[in-house]
């Protein structure tokens, strides 16, 4: 069983479940304001946390599938390469995830359901082809990034996705411009695997542009949420905190052409920016 967790990467299934549930509770706070009838189902918000986390499992293991070959070199102690699991094994194990998670997301009600199942989709895309192609893969990735926000506003239906489709936009922002860091950072890996990287097609110095790009929009829309009045002043304080970091990581990769450094500084951006979203709410 430990094998199997390992190859679903089982903590950053649980960082990703717990992003759901901030979903749900924002989702929540921003429509029980509203209306006095809207209501919180226990129920209902554990299937979210574990739809997430087992449709993120899912996604990890097909990566660690589709990867075989590089992980033999770069991963060997990966639970595949080192034979703690069979690439058959964990084929199935994966593809079980998946039609698990999306029949839980069915139980909620039919949009989460239909979400669970794009998100499937694209994950299947992404491990399969999507990740090496330019800039697609980094877009992929930000939106399922985003999309955990929207699956827990799914919750409540229409109104509870539509409630949250400034933090889906934002969170979706940042998490592109990370990844084209890091594709900056990994340029000479990805050509010798091969890959297609935006980095790699346009060269690191546009691609840095690019990601500045994602980033500064991420930070001057950041104030949003607050005067839509999604989320309170503890928010806007928070989230300068997160934007500081942002610059930061800009300087790095314009300033200092620094994409190691950057990628670190962008991950303490979207580690306040998610604080942000929590006490905010």
């Amino acid at each position: 069983m430990k094998a199997y967790l390992e190859l679903m990467r089982a903590g950053n299934c649980a960082m990703a479940a717990f992003a759901g549930l901030i979903g749900v509770l924002i989702a929540y706070n921003i429509l029980s304001s509203a209306s006095p009838y809207v209501s919180l189902s226990l129920f209902d918000t554990s299937l979210i946390f574990a739809v997430v986390f087992l449709v993120t499992g899912a996604g990890n293991g097909l990566n660690d599938y589709f990867d075989i070959e590089i992980d033999k070199v770069n991963k060997p102690s990966r639970p595949i390469p080192s034979g703690k699991i069979s690439l058959k094994s964990a084929l199935y194990f994966s593809l079980l995830l998946f039609i698990t998670g999306i029949a839980l997301a069915f139980l909620v009600n039919p949009l989460c359901g239909i979400i669970a199942l794009f998100n499937s989709i694209v994950l299947i895309l992404y491990a399969q082809s999507l990740k090496r192609t330019p800039f697609f893969g980094n877009a992929s990735v930000g939106y399922l990034t985003g999309s955990t926000f929207l699956f827990g506003g799914a919750v409540f239906g229409m109104s509870g996705l539509q409630a949250l489709l400034v933090l889906f936009f934002l969170a979706t922002l940042a998490t592109i411009a990370r990844e084209i860091v890091k594709d900056v950072e990994d340029i000479e890996g990805d050509k010798k695997d091969g890959a297609r990287t935006l980095p790699i097609l346009v060269g690191a110095k546009k691609a840095s542009y690019v990601a500045a790009a994602f980033g500064f929009t991420a930070m001057l829309a950041s104030p949003v949420p607050y005067m839509q009045s999604i989320l309170n002043e503890k928010y806007l304080f928070v989230v300068g905190i997160a934007d500081i970091f942002f610059l930061v990581a800009v300087y790095q990769i314009l300033g200092k052409k620094d994409a190691a450094r950057s990628s670190k500084m962008f991950k303490f951006a979207m580690l306040f920016a998610l604080i942000s979203f929590i006490v905010g709410a």
